[in-house]
Order: structure tokens, then sequence, then C-alpha cells
């Protein structure tokens, strides 16, 4: 597996992301399998959502197979489980957020026209074979439907997991008893460890793995 770490990702406006990239060992061009948004890229799962990860061990000691879960984050799919199944896993830290500099807005629209902006360049990569396809749980669920909505050309599939689709169907008061947002509020993202990650004007000095083979 191949690891670009803090590659640059340009916008309209011409700020540059920064995305993490594990792809195969190959020079065959694969499709991509992304997320965008605000809870770094670089923050490994253990690390960050310690309670949460020693749950999930401890529940399911047998997960995820082969993998040795080194390269897991939060809501986001384990590169050493989906690119040996032939996928490039691209991981993009909001602007504001983790390594990409700016102000962090999350769900705007300025929000969404990066995650546009990162589809088609994620697109057009000579390790890419055009096909981008977005997947994640929570916050990056409710993020491919807004950036869905405006079609870019090289979005090819979506699976959004525990996500709302509809703010005022979903999300807005009252909360539907059966709503998978109903634990749920804009408050808890910006008070979950997203705020020890994120920043305001410059990238943070969040500590990630170098980029290698292995």
């Amino acid at each position: 597996m191949i690891i670009d770490r803090d590659v640059a990702v340009p916008t309209d406006d011409g700020t540059v992301l920064r995305a993490d990239v594990y792809r195969p060992d190959t020079t065959e061009p694969v499709p991509v399998l992304m997320t965008l948004g605000p809870y770094g890229k670089g923050v490994q799962y253990k690390d960050g959502y310690a309670p949460q990860w020693d749950w999930l061990v401890t529940t399911h000691p047998g997960i995820l197979p082969g993998s040795t879960r080194a390269y897991m984050a939060w809501e986001t799919v384990d590169p050493e489980t989906w690119v040996p199944w032939g996928y490039a896993v691209v991981r993009v830290d909001s602007r504001g957020a983790g390594r990409s500099p700016g102000r962090l807005d999350i769900m705007s629209p300025r929000e969404v026209r990066d995650y546009y902006d990162a589809i088609e360049w994620a697109g057009i990569q000579p390790w890419s074979s055009g096909k981008v396809g977005l997947i994640g749980i929570s916050y990056y669920a409710i993020n491919q439907w807004l950036v869905a909505s405006l079609q870019p050309p090289h979005l090819a599939a979506m699976v959004p997991w525990e996500g709302a689709a509809d703010f005022y169907r979903d999300w807005g008061p009252p909360v539907r008893r059966n709503s998978p947002m109903r634990s749920s509020s804009p408050t808890a993202v910006t008070q979950s460890p997203i705020s020890s990650h994120t920043n305001s004007t410059a990238p943070s000095t969040a500590t990630a793995r170098p980029t290698g083979r292995r």
C-alpha cells in the first residue's frame, strides 16, 4: 500500500486543502473512496476516540481480520481492508480543520463546494479510474447528500450511513423518534473531539504517520 500524506487539493478560490491518499502499489488506475470532513484525517481512531475504540475492540475483538487497524479513523473506511480490494482511499480535511488552512464552517455552501472540487480533483489523478465514490458515517454521510446535489461529473456512487438527508424532517425540532439524528445536534459536533483538531487560520500541528510504503 502506498500512502501519500498532505497531498494538495486545490479549490475554486485558491485555497489548498490537504488530503491523505492510501492506494494500491500498482500502475493501474483504481476507483476512489473519499471522505471530506472536520475530524482530522491524521487522527487515529484509537487516539482521538479512545472510549469508543476500547468499546469496539472489546465488543468485537475479531473485527477487520487481516488489518493491523493502524490507519483507522473516525467514521471512515479502513484502508488496510479496502486498498487490497482495489480502491484508493482519500481522506480530505475540511477547510479550517486538521491540516487544511482557512475558516471552519461545517456543512456550509463553502464546504460543499470544496467537496465538489475535491471529487473532481480525485477524478483526474493518474492513479484514479475517474470514478469517485463517497462513503462514511454521520457527518460523512450528511455531506454526501449535500455535495451530490451539485452533481459532480466524477461522482459515481455514494454510501451514506446514518446521515440526515433532509434537515427539517431528519434533524430539525422536533426530531422524529426513529430519526438517525435523534441523539445528535450541531452543538454536539462542535463539542466533540473535533475541537482539538481544527483551526481557523493555519494547519494544525496534529501529527500523522509519515508517507511511505508497507
